[in-house]
C-alpha cells in the first residue's frame, strides 16, 4: 500500500479553514510548512482521490492540490528520524532513545510522541511550552487541551503541578500519553480523558492554569469553554497560531473578557498566555 502526501494551498485569509476541516476530515493533525501550504496524508489512491474531491466541494476558495507518492516507511520507528533533546527555559525535552551529554539543571521530560501531536520540534509546542515554565505555579491544577503525545500535561507535572488533566478526542494519542507519563513517574499525578475539550473542560475546572496548543479557529471556538474552566484570576496559554494571527487572537480575547499576559514567538509560531478577571 502507498501512502500518498497531499500539499494543498489555498488564500491565507482562509487557511486556518482549510487546516481545521483537513483535521476534522481525516482525524489526523495536519503539518504547515513555512510558506503556508499544508500537508496532510492519505493511506491509499482511492483515499487521496475522495479527500481532494471532498476538499474542492467544502471550499469556496480556490484550492490548489498536489499528490506525491510517500516512500514506505516503517512508521513503528520512522517518527524517531530528527528528533533530539530541546532545552525550553528549564525544561530539557528529550527521546527515550538519546543520550544527554551531561546532567541538565532542570527537570527533564523523556518523550516518545509516537504518531500523536507534540515532541518539542515544533514552534508552537516549544512556545507553549516556554509560557508554561514561566507562568506555573507550584501546586497549580492544569487542564491541557488537545493534549496529544501529552507533552504539555508531563512538563506541567515535572514543573511542579499539582494535578493535571489531559483532554484529547484522538483515541490513537491517548495510549500514547499514558505511557509517556509512566515512562517520566508522573502517571499518579497526570490523567489523560478521551472526549470534546468544550464539552469537558468546564466539567473538570474550575484550573489555575489551562494549555490550548490548537488552531486559531479552534482556539478561538473555545474561548468560552476555556473562560468557563479557569477560576477567577486563571491563567491561559493559547498556542499553535502563526504570528501574524495575533492581532485577530487578541481581539478575540478582548471580547472573551480575557487580558493577555504575555507572549513568545518561536520560528514563527505565537504563543500568549491570559488572564481571567
Amino acid at each position: 500500500m502507498t501512502w500518498w502526501a497531499i500539499d494543498v494551498r489555498t488564500d491565507p485569509a482562509r487557511r486556518d479553514w482549510v487546516g481545521a476541516w483537513l483535521v476534522a476530515r481525516t482525524g489526523q493533525a495536519v503539518e504547515e510548512r513555512a510558506d503556508g501550504t499544508l500537508v496532510t496524508f492519505a493511506e491509499d489512491d482511492r483515499a487521496a482521490d475522495e479527500l481532494v474531491a471532498a476538499l474542492a466541494a467544502a471550499e469556496e476558495t480556490a484550492v490548489e492540490t498536489y499528490r506525491r507518492p510517500l516512500e514506505p516507511v516503517d512508521w513503528t520507528t520512522g517518527w524517531r528520524v530528527g528528533l533530539g533533546a530541546r532545552r525550553i527555559g528549564r525544561l530539557t525535552v528529550v527521546p527515550s532513545w538519546v543520550d544527554l551529554p551531561g546532567e541538565p539543571d532542570g527537570p527533564i521530560v523523556v518523550l516518545d510522541p509516537e504518531t500523536a501531536f507534540g515532541s518539542g520540534e515544533h514552534g508552537s509546542t516549544r512556545a507553549a511550552l516556554a509560557l508554561l515554565e514561566r507562568h506555573l505555579r507550584p501546586g497549580d491544577r492544569v487542564l491541557d487541551l488537545g493534549s496529544g503525545s501529552g507533552i504539555l500535561a508531563i512538563a506541567a507535572a515535572k514543573l511542579g503541578a499539582g494535578r493535571t488533566v489531559g483532554i484529547e478526542n484522538d483515541a490513537d494519542a491517548t495510549p500514547v500519553a499514558r505511557r509517556n507519563a509512566e515512562r517520566n513517574g508522573v502517571a499518579g499525578a497526570v490523567e489523560f480523558v478521551e472526549g470534546e475539550a468544550g464539552d469537558l473542560a468546564p466539567l473538570l475546572g474550575p484550573a489555575d492554569l489551562l494549555l490550548s496548543n490548537i488552531l486559531r479557529t479552534v482556539n478561538t471556538s473555545l474561548l468560552p469553554a476555556i473562560v468557563a474552566a479557569l477560576r477567577p484570576g486563571g491563567l491561559a496559554i493559547f498556542s499553535g497560531m502563526e504570528e501574524a494571527e495575533a492581532d485577530e487572537f487578541r481581539g478575540a480575547l478582548a471580547v472573551a473578557g480575557l487580558t493577555p499576559r504575555d507572549e513568545v514567538v518561536d520560528a514563527g509560531w505565537w504563543a500568549v498566555a491570559a488572564v481571567r478577571p
